[in-house]
C-alpha cells in the first residue's frame, strides 16, 4: 500500500462529505450503556509528539469546543486488534498469559523502529493524524496474524479490515459542527504539518473500550522490542 496515496484519497473523500454535511456523529461516545470491550496491541507516541498534537487540538477546540478530543493518555496507534471490541467481552473469558506468551514469541524477533506523524487525514466521523511506518510494523503484524492463526486462542484479527496504516484518531464528532468552514480551513492549514518522529521500543497489550479511554483501559503487559 502507498500510504500517502491512501491518506490523500481518504482526506479528499471525507472532507467532501464533511463539507456537504454528510458527516457522521458518534452517538455512543457519551453513552453509559456502551459495553463494547476487547484487547488490543498499541503503540504510544512520545511526549514531544503528544504536545504537538495537543497544540493543534487547542486550535480545533477554539472553533468546535463541543467535539470529542483525545487526551494524551488516550493517544495511540493500533498495532493489532486481537479481540475487537464487542458487547459482553470480559477478561475472565480468556487466559491473558497465553496471549502474552504468544505475542512474546512473535516480538522477540523484531527490533525497535520509528514512526513519523506528518499531516492530517479524516474519515466522515473523525480527524486523524497520518502515521508513516517502516516495514518493521507490518512485518510484526504479519507474524502476529500467523501466530494467532496457528493457535486456538480467541481472536478476531482482520475480521473488520486488515490494518496496514499507522494513523491515530485525535477528534471524533459527537455533535453537529457549528463552524464547519473554519474547521476545514484549519485542517487544510495542518494538512502536511510535521507532528514529530518517535522511536518505538515498547508495545502495550491492553484491555480497552472502543475509544481507548484511560478510565477503562487496563494495561495487561508491556513488551520490549530488541534495541537495534
Amino acid at each position: 500500500m502507498n500510504l500517502a496515496d491512501h491518506y490523500n484519497k481518504l482526506y479528499t473523500e471525507s472532507i467532501a462529505k464533511i463539507d456537504s454535511g454528510n458527516y457522521e456523529i458518534d452517538h455512543l461516545i457519551d453513552s453509559d450503556d456502551d459495553y463494547r470491550f476487547g484487547i488490543t496491541l498499541v503503540i504510544r507516541p512520545d511526549e514531544t509528539t503528544k504536545a504537538n498534537i495537543q497544540h493543534f487540538l487547542s486550535e480545533v477546540k477554539a472553533i468546535e469546543p463541543g467535539q470529542y478530543y483525545y487526551e494524551n493518555s488516550d493517544l495511540h496507534i493500533t498495532v493489532m486488534s486481537i479481540i475487537s471490541c464487542y458487547v459482553g467481552f470480559k477478561l475472565e473469558d480468556i487466559n491473558v498469559e497465553d496471549y502474552v506468551d504468544l505475542i512474546n514469541q512473535v516480538l522477540e524477533n523484531h527490533k525497535n523502529f520509528k514512526i513519523q506523524f506528518k499531516g492530517l487525514t479524516a474519515s466522515p466521523s473523525c480527524i486523524l493524524i497520518q502515521g508513516f511506518l517502516t516495514d518493521t510494523l507490518n512485518e510484526i503484524r504479519d507474524d502476529l496474524r500467523t501466530g494467532f492463526k496457528n493457535s486456538d486462542l480467541q481472536q478476531s484479527i482482520d475480521k473488520r479490515y486488515a490494518i496496514q496504516t499507522a494513523h491515530s484518531t485525535i477528534v471524533r464528532f459527537r455533535s453537529e459542527l457549528t463552524y464547519k468552514t473554519e474547521l476545514l480551513a484549519l485542517m487544510e492549514k495542518y494538512r502536511d504539518y510535521d507532528f514529530g518522529t518517535f522511536e518505538v521500543s515498547k508495545i502495550e497489550l491492553v484491555y480497552n473500550d472502543w475509544y481507548q479511554r484511560e478510565r477503562f483501559v487496563k494495561k495487561l503487559h508491556e513488551f520490549d522490542l530488541k534495541i537495534d
